[in-house]
């Protein structure tokens, strides 16, 4: 033992040395892995302190499947554990960008066998700088580590272990079916709501019929696949995995039927669309195949439809005659292929966004999009189904192979670009001088060191064409020719010629020359090593690149910019041109009465300012700008409203207060990005992603009563936007695309690093507005002339929940949580019980602020509760909104949250 815990001895043998001196030539080489695998070193001779124990050649060095499943699976579970934080929102914490994973280890080409894996030739060492870093993996890379015994006292701790965190894990999806129960609960208290129940009573209870059944038989059909011979025999072969998320079983379908219960009252065909969307976005994997590959699709189909095929009472085949007469895409032959729909557009939208959502989050998006596309009605929804549906799909049928082609080239490489004044490139091979090879008698097929790429695919070597038969070399001057040793000059030492080379040139047929692109000596032609084109001189399998990479390879740097802003302003003219034709035609004609869609927004934003009616009237400008009516009784009329109501139509007039609420938002806009920059320096990334909370939450809490269309329309204005630009970045058009990703880099958060799209701002600002717009399609609608559907009567605190709950009750529980949270929930995953407490206070209080806001300013009031009734109910909401906020892990908390709050103040009419 004394004898191995002394440091080795500093002195080397001759040998050792000759090895070392040998290798450091190697490394110092210009290219040291352009070697024949004889030519390496043998690996143990690399680095002889931490050498492999010797093994049989026949058994190589590379880690078995076990093992490497074994690693994996404690890289995982250390990634886990490193992603835990200590606030109430693990999505928006910075330990998770320090826990994502490392890159994947991709040794040098040198360091790969001949299929690209690692194996034991040529060299299946790593650098020192990795063995260093990670002992642990060196260890499992180098040998196959001994199996450990683990005695019986260890066994039962780890098989206590699982069962606690599986009994942990049944406890938290648990809750979450709770808290779906208990807000159905609270919204079945309504009359209303009961009475829409009782309406499609047989439709509802096919839809539970069917998801209860199949959920059922799920196990059997588990069981007969396990053993089909012995389905029955015990024990069962099937426990709930530890990692188990119902999200997709449960989201989807109950939030799609809890928003439409609230939301069809007023429209009562609104729910069967819904029950039918419940039973399309159920998981496939629940779904019985009757065979073929699309087996399981039609069995999904055919459920689907059985809502439509039960028998209908006298009062539902009224309501759904009398609607399919106003909207024919509500009748029965249409709604037939909302699963077919549902599933074509999870699977486009799972296209565009690859891994940037979850399944939960991705079924949720496709529902929403078809509940509007079928139920917009209000102004304010057709201009949001007009920009999602019709801006949406202008834009991926007119330049989608276009982005496509843009991000291709875009991740070229610049190297990769052939060079300016290169012709062979192009061609797909690069030779040595013509005069040279006709000198030696045959053709040479060298292939540029430096310009060829090793690493990806190249077209087998063409022939030489046969040379020109004018072309003549200028013999008339002569040079000494030298060599260097261990090399034989290209031309026979014996035979007396001039030189062919003057200068490093060549003349040709006279005065026009090229010049030499290497020395005039090259190896014995009979030494040289045959160049396969599908293997790199290492004996590795070159790496095949992608058809789009190569298409883009004969292009040089210069060709390949003007490329790129050809197809930026391609895809720019595209967009303005489904802007202002597509979308500004369908918006003028269905969401505006047939009004000019930019002459409405001018008179609705400056109709008040009496120098732009005066140039209205001036040039006779009427028909194209609606000006709003001035009665003379805006006085009388907005007196009984409340005094802000007083103040918006008779003292500044409608559409002034629109442009103070314009500029009020944008000094909260400068105030909120000075702020950022200044705290850059100083704050964390979380502290200074709080501060855009805080802005919707200054923005919209107060300006949202005041005129709630407006913000409505703003919000939907402001999504758009944030859809295209986001769209530039992730294309990476010029000239936005760069300037936006260096503005949104610092502030991203382990989520938006899982796909393309960053989801962050967005998602922030859909939890602000979803339920906005949920509140404004349950409320009647007023107004008249060019503003009719543009006034709601009366107000609601669930307008203000979104803002609520994403702006306080999030910032709230993260920056609390970071910094006091030390009792974690039971089932872990970095959430704190004081975070998820500072996120129900938060609530709770701004929810009574809201409810204060809409009383002193004047405004219709849903309800004359007391302020203790007002108390308890805001705390009954804040507690489930925030006990959801800390169980949830299927979907985004910004989205899922803020709808599950806006359900509970709507139950309990706060």
């Amino acid at each position: 033992m004394p004898e191995k815990l002394k440091a080795p001895s500093l002195q080397q043998s001759h040998a050792q040395n000759l090895r070392d001196g040998a290798l450091r030539r190697l490394s110092r080489s210009p290219h040291p892995y352009f070697r024949q695998k004889f030519e390496l070193a043998h690996p143990s001779e690399a680095f002889p302190l931490t050498a492999p124990p010797t093994q049989s050649q026949s058994r190589s060095t590379r880690p078995e499947d076990g093992d490497e499943q074994d690693g994996s699976r404690t890289r995982s579970r250390n990634y886990r554990e490193s992603t835990n934080s200590e606030s109430g929102t693990e999505a928006d914490d910075e330990h998770f960008l320090r826990g994502l994973p490392a890159p994947k280890l991709r040794p040098h080409k040198g360091l790969r066998g001949v299929e690209g894996s690692l194996s034991s030739s040529p060299s299946p060492l790593m650098s020192p700088a990795i063995l260093d870093e990670d002992s642990v993996k060196t260890r499992n890379y180098l040998r196959r580590p001994s199996a450990t015994v683990l005695d019986e006292r260890d066994v039962r701790r780890a098989a206590e272990k699982l069962r606690q965190k599986r009994k942990v894990e049944v406890l938290r999806r648990t809750t979450e079916g709770v808290i779906l129960f208990l807000v159905g609960s609270i919204l079945c208290c309504d009359l209303d709501v009961r009475k829409l129940l009782r309406l499609w009573r047989r439709e509802f209870v096919c839809q539970a019929l069917i998801i209860s059944s199949l959920v059922a038989i799920y196990p059997l059909r588990l069981l007969r696949h396990l053993n089909p011979s012995r389905p029955w025999k015990r024990p069962f072969p099937l426990a709930l995995p530890s990692s188990f998320d119902p999200a997709p079983l449960l989201y989807p379908p109950s939030l799609t039927m809890l928003v439409s219960m609230i939301l069809s009252k007023i429209t009562p065909i609104g729910l069967l669309p819904s029950i039918i969307l419940g039973i399309s976005t159920l998981p496939r994997h629940l779904i019985p195949s009757t065979g073929g590959i699309g087996g399981s699709n039609t069995t999904h189909w055919f459920l689907s439809c059985i809502p439509l095929l039960v028998p209908k009472t006298l009062a539902t085949s009224k309501v759904i005659h009398d609607t399919q007469e106003q909207n024919i895409a509500l009748a029965p032959e249409s709604l037939v292929l909302l699963q077919p729909l549902h599933q074509a557009l999870c699977v486009t939208l799972n296209h565009l966004t690859t891994t940037s959502l979850l399944p939960a989050e991705l079924q949720l998006l496709s529902v929403s999009l078809i509940e509007l596309l079928l139920l917009a009605s209000s102004p304010q929804n057709i201009i949001l189904k007009a920009l999602l549906w019709g801006g949406g799909t202008g834009v991926l049928i007119s330049c989608g192979h276009v982005l496509r082609w843009g991000i291709a080239l875009a991740r070229v490489p610049k190297w990769r670009f052939r060079r300016a004044g290169d012709v062979s490139k192009g061609k797909g091979v690069i030779f040595t001088l013509k005069p040279l090879s006709l000198m030696l008698g045959t053709s040479v097929y060298v292939k540029d060191p430096v310009v060829a790429d090793t690493s990806s695919d190249e077209e087998d070597v063409r022939e030489l064409p046969a040379a020109s038969p004018k072309l003549k070399l200028n013999t008339s001057m002569s040079s000494p020719q030298t060599a260097e040793p261990e090399s034989v000059s290209a031309i026979e030492p014996k035979t007396k010629t001039n030189s062919l080379f003057m200068n490093g040139s060549a003349r040709m047929g006279g005065d026009r020359s090229f010049s030499a692109s290497r020395r005039h000596t090259l190896p014995t032609l009979n030494c040289l090593p045959t160049r396969s084109s599908k293997r790199t001189p290492s004996g590795r399998r070159k790496r095949a690149s992608s058809s789009s990479v190569r298409a883009f390879s004969s292009l040089t740097q210069k060709q390949a910019t003007i490329r790129k802003w050809l197809y930026a302003i391609y895809v720019y003219m595209c967009v303005l041109a489904i802007i202002l034709i597509a979308i500004r035609e369908y918006v003028g004609t269905i969401a505006l009465n047939g009004n000019e869609p930019i002459g409405w927004a001018l008179g609705y934003l400056f109709g008040d300012l009496p120098w732009f009616r005066m140039g209205v009237v001036s040039y006779n400008l009427q028909r194209w700008i609606c000006l709003p009516p001035r009665s003379g009784l805006e006085h009388e009329e907005s007196c009984y409203l409340g005094w802000v109501e007083h103040l918006r139509h008779a003292s500044f007039g409608e559409a002034n207060t629109r442009l103070i609420l314009c500029a009020y938002w944008l000094a909260i806009i400068i105030v909120g990005l000075a702020i950022v920059l200044q705290l850059s320096a100083v704050y964390e990334v979380d502290t200074r992603r709080k501060v855009f909370h805080f802005m919707m939450v200054a923005m919209l809490l107060p300006a949202t009563y005041v005129d709630p269309t407006f913000a409505a329309l703003a919000l939907s204005l402001m999504l758009a936007i944030f859809l295209l630009l986001d769209l530039f970045r992730a294309s990476q058009l010029p000239p936005l695309s760069k300037s936006l990703a260096y503005f949104l880099t610092p502030y991203v958060d382990g989520r938006d690093l899982k796909g393309p799209v960053v989801i962050s701002h967005i998602f922030l600002l859909i939890g602000c507005a979803i339920p906005l717009w949920l509140s404004l399609g349950s409320l009647p609608r007023s107004g008249k002339g060019y503003l009719e559907g543009w006034e709601v009567p009366t107000r609601e605190v669930s307008m203000v929940s979104g803002v609520i709950c994403v702006g306080m009750g999030d910032a709230a529980a993260s920056l609390i949580g970071r910094r006091y949270g030390r009792h974690k929930w039971i089932w872990g995953g970095g959430k704190s019980i004081e975070g998820s407490l500072a996120f129900a206070t938060a609530v709770g209080l701004a929810l009574l602020m809201a409810k204060a806001w809409l009383r002193i300013g004047g405004w219709p009031a849903n309800n004359e509760d007391s302020w203790g009734r007002t108390m308890g109910k805001a705390g009954f909401a804040a507690g489930v909104a925030s006990l959801t906020e800390a169980v949830l892990t299927g979907g985004n908390d910004n989205v899922v949250v803020p709808v599950i709050l806006w359900l509970c103040v709507k139950g309990l009419d706060i």
